[in-house]
């Protein structure tokens, strides 16, 4: 949620941010729809003020057996006012706040510009891209000898899903428990096992709702799946006043992810990349306002350094203005490569939402010394996305006669395997 007193002040340059988000200008309705409410309530303070004022006047006249009946008519007159003053009131806030919450969160200064991915700025590669002998293949090619099962996962629940078999199944559980304990025991993050199931506040407190409600799934009875444990977790301060010497927060879960994919029709319809369900371990980190920007760039190292125990290729990317989340200030994509696809896909994000999620959440710290408490600033980020990270162990581990080495970081996750053998 954006500050409005900021708008105030800052119309023209929220209309700039606006345009390189791709978004038409927006200020001055909202400033419209603010100063008409404004005005609303300075009129029903006055009338509430002279009711009082003169039904005590007509207290004091009564004492003193004088005819009030002008004055009765008088606040009758202003009771009507006030009613339609309250209900046009009520009108405007509900209006204000449901266009507030439309409006994406301010960009960094530093986010580069463009219109799309294609504006995205290379930061760093890391990792040598493996040398094949022969044509590598894709992973749902290499899984269908592996354990890999799109045909079970289509009887019981249609597409975009997959069942996994045998050591298929326990790679997958083994990428996960390997991603928390280095979180937990290197990177100082506090596990949580959180709730799938959340009220629809929740939803809204990190901004998945109303914009994306298209891309989630919401039961009969009115809860919402959760599309990553970023709403959960972030939600935990919803609505708390935090001391500064709790912050940072750093919160790590490993939940189920449950997204439509409403906005990928067509895209990566093959395989494991885009799924109505997967597996991430996500990191959470809640703190002051002067130290989100360094707090950004260790969330992002934490998840670099998954892809480098595993020894998997990848590239920070810096996104644009235009392809930059509704409620992020700046993220950082990482992309590992892909050898069976030839090019480098997403497996992480990190993101800096300032103030912007708290404002909805209401989630606030009190600086030590100080009265007035102030909004946190919250960062999420993958730690990494647990499917994504066992598509790109296969692709790049694997052999020319169809099995997969399974790397030095995960073996002892796996009993000591070294190898998943295909089987016919």
């Amino acid at each position: 949620m954006i500050d409005l007193r900021w708008l105030r002040e800052h119309p023209e340059e929220y209309d700039r941010i606006l345009a390189r988000r791709g978004h038409p200008p927006a200020a001055r309705e909202v400033l419209e729809l603010d100063a008409e409410k404004r005005a609303v309530e300075t009129r029903l303070q006055e009338g509430q003020a002279a009711r009082n004022r003169i039904s005590r006047e007509i207290g004091e006249r009564k004492r003193r057996g004088e005819d009030v009946s002008a004055l009765l008519a008088e606040v009758a007159r202003l009771k009507e006012g006030i009613r339609v003053d309250e209900e046009r009131l009520r009108e405007l806030t509900e209006r204000l706040e449901r266009r507030l919450a439309e409006l994406p969160n301010l960009l960094a200064e530093d986010v580069p510009e463009g219109p799309d991915e294609s504006g995205n700025r290379l930061e760093r590669e890391w990792g040598r891209v493996r040398d094949f002998t022969f044509t590598p293949r894709e992973h749902d090619a290499l899984g269908a000898r592996l354990g890999m099962d799109f045909a079970s996962a289509a009887r019981l629940s249609g597409a975009r899903f997959v069942v996994l078999w045998d050591q298929l199944a326990r790679l997958e559980r083994a990428l996960a428990q390997f991603m928390l304990d280095l979180h937990l025991r290197e990177h100082g993050y506090r596990e949580v096992w959180v709730p799938y199931l959340v009220r629809e506040a929740a939803v809204f407190g990190t901004g998945q709702l109303p914009k994306f409600a298209d891309d989630l799934f919401r039961t009969t009875d009115g809860y919402w799946l959760i599309p990553t444990a970023e709403v959960s977790l972030t939600n935990l301060v919803a609505g708390r006043i935090l001391a500064e010497r709790e912050l940072p927060l750093r919160l790590v879960a490993a939940t189920p992810c449950f997204r439509s994919e409403a906005g990928a029709a067509g895209k990566d319809t093959r395989g494991m990349i885009r799924q109505h369900q997967f597996d991430k371990v996500e990191l959470v980190s809640i703190t002051v306002p002067e130290r989100s920007r360094e707090e950004h760039e260790r969330m992002t190292a934490c998840a670099e350094e998954v892809l480098r125990r595993l020894d998997l290729p990848y590239r920070v990317m810096t996104l644009c203005s235009g392809d930059t989340g509704f409620a992020a200030m700046k993220t950082y994509d990482l992309e590992v490569w892909l050898p069976g696809q030839r090019r480098y896909r997403e497996i992480s994000s990190c993101s800096n939402c300032g103030d912007f999620q708290a404002r909805r959440m209401n989630a606030r710290y009190r600086p030590e010394g100080e009265k007035r408490p102030r909004f946190v600033h919250t960062l999420n980020g993958s730690g990494v996305a647990v499917g994504r990270c066992l598509v790109a162990v296969l692709e790049n581990y694997q052999q020319e006669d169809g099995s997969v080495v399974v790397p030095e970081a995960l073996r002892p996750y796996m009993s000591g395997i070294a190898r998943i053998e295909p089987h016919d």
